[in-house]
């Protein structure tokens, strides 16, 4: 049987577990009958609650993360304003008082 590739990672290594496909390599699963996403819904990003966001909305940091190269720690609650969002790992690029440049991923903070 002739599986379709993996809708996130492109894998050709899918395989049925019941009703759902499953991706090994990515670990994504979907509905068999379920239409691959769209280019146009595929760039959209989303905070940790689902709310999607754009270029110059405010956001909050959800839980403490450790920052990069330093010893700091950016706190739970610390308010981003005025974020750019940008493809690869990290989702925004922002400016945070105290900290500088910082890219976040979007998982961890919600809109405000």
């Amino acid at each position: 049987m002739n599986l379709p590739n993996c809708p996130k990672c492109n894998s050709e290594y899918t395989y049925e577990d019941g009703t759902m496909l499953v991706c090994p390599e990515c670990g994504h699963e979907w509905l068999a009958n379920q239409e691959t996403e769209t280019d146009e819904d595929s760039n959209v990003i989303k905070d940790a609650n689902g709310n999607v966001l754009s270029d110059g909305d405010t956001i909050t940091v959800i839980k403490d993360l450790k920052v990069k190269g330093s010893s700091s720690v950016l706190k739970q609650g610390t308010k981003v304003k005025n974020i750019r969002l940008v493809d690869g790992d990290h989702d925004i690029d922002c400016k945070i008082d105290g900290f500088g440049p910082m890219k976040l991923k979007s998982e961890f903070v919600k809109k405000i």
